[in-house]
């Protein structure tokens, strides 16, 4: 299969043809039901004459090109709907009837705030290209987008993006209305549902209004996948992340949720020197001890180092459990219940890596049984320590 992508350099199509390069190159094997040849790359700076080429070759064509802050308002009909004609027109020169993909914008709804140039430039390339398909017989596949989430550049059009920039970056921004909610589709999701289409597998759909309504037979098609967030929730966010290097606590992100995904998204705002910073290591005449994450709701990870013939630990837990993970290094993992006396060890080695259970009630310790070598064990523990309430008591194995 070939692909033809216009708009290959803004935010989607970037996006989308990194991803399909994933594919082609059988980086992504998710998809094996896709097998994809030629992509086709057009935007600003491509010629009339490869975007003949590409029309010609292409079996699937993504349009991707559209404006949506042109200098006088008639470049929005020119740019939406414009190349949208010059692109069908060529289509229809080589008898070419494969696929084609809109993006549109939910504003193509012309209602309320959505009631303008743009809307209606974005409607009127929607009715042309269903012209199309009735008149050519060609599948054509339209996506009113909502509001997208991925990166591109801050101060354009996307207020994430910029919220995005402005936090990691230490810049100024301004908030006008916390209450203020957004329809948000993520750009990893968004792909997800191209490679759908590609598969014949798209979700159809119908508006009320400015609401998406998934159905079978649907003049549309769209991504269900989104998130209804506010402002005030999305800076309330983006603040918490700023601060997790400092705080080390990692905001609650359940697989799929809107936090996950804005957390990727601020991490590719990032100046270079805050790729890296800078932990607290707890250090004597031991070694050290290093807290590495905190979590809402999960505990804490940390790394201990033991010098050689070290004894760490000696102590027990009433609720709070842990695991040991030795990752590098020789030592013995000694626990004895404070009630029954019972004693179990564990000879513990970085060259197999195993977790040993630190049990409430079993006061414990590891000792590290080298000579020359440190022993470096990662432990994971249900809780953050609490000063105010260490459930840490000293006692010996």
């Amino acid at each position: 299969m070939n692909i033809l992508v216009t708009g290959a350099k803004g935010m989607v199509g970037t996006a989308l043809v990194n991803n399909l390069k994933n594919i082609r190159d059988n980086k992504n094997r998710t998809r094996p039901n896709l097998k994809i040849d030629e992509i086709y790359c057009y935007d600003l700076d491509s010629t009339p004459e490869e975007l003949d080429e590409y029309c010609q070759k292409a079996d699937f064509v993504f349009n991707l090109a559209g404006v949506n802050r042109p200098t006088n308002l008639e470049d929005f009909m020119n740019g939406n709907f414009g190349f949208a004609s010059q692109l069908l027109d060529r289509l229809k020169k080589y008898n070419n009837k494969a696929p084609v993909m809109l993006s549109s914008s939910i504003q193509a709804t012309c209602i309320g705030r959505y009631d303008g140039e743009y809307g209606r430039s974005k409607k009127a390339g929607e009715e042309l290209f269903f012209s199309y398909a009735e008149e050519t017989g060609a599948k054509v596949a339209v996506y009113r987008f909502p509001n997208l989430m991925g990166h591109s550049s801050p101060k354009y059009n996307s207020a994430v993006s910029t919220f995005c920039w402005a936090v990691a970056n230490d810049e100024p921004f301004t908030v006008n209305d916390r209450s203020t909610e957004l329809e948000l589709l993520y750009i990893d999701d968004l792909v997800e549902g191209m490679f759908d289409l590609l598969e014949g597998r798209e979700v159809h759909c119908e508006f009320d209004g400015v609401e998406t309504v998934v159905t079978e037979n649907g003049r549309y098609c769209c991504v269900p996948v989104t998130h209804k967030v506010t402002l005030g929730e999305i800076v309330d966010l983006l603040e918490q992340f700023k601060q997790q290097p400092k705080t080390l606590m990692m905001p609650k992100m359940p697989n799929g949720s809107f936090a996950k995904k804005l957390y990727s998204l601020y991490l590719t705002y990032l100046p270079t020197d805050k790729f890296k910073y800078t932990m607290k290591m707890n250090v004597d005449n031991r070694g050290s001890f290093t807290e590495l994450v905190h979590t809402e709701d999960c505990g804490q990870v940390s790394v201990n180092i033991s010098k050689p013939g070290i004894t760490k630990g000696q102590h027990w837990h009433n609720s709070k459990w842990e695991l040991f993970i030795v990752v590098a290094g020789h030592g013995l993992i000694q626990e004895r219940n404070i009630n029954t006396g019972e004693t179990v060890e564990f000879e513990v080695s970085g060259d197999k890596i195993e977790a040993i259970h630190m049990i409430p009630g079993w006061t414990h310790n590891i000792i590290n049984l080298s000579e020359t070598e440190n022993l470096v064990t990662v432990m994971t523990c249900n809780e953050v320590f609490d000063p105010n309430k260490p459930d840490t008591f000293f006692e010996e194995v």
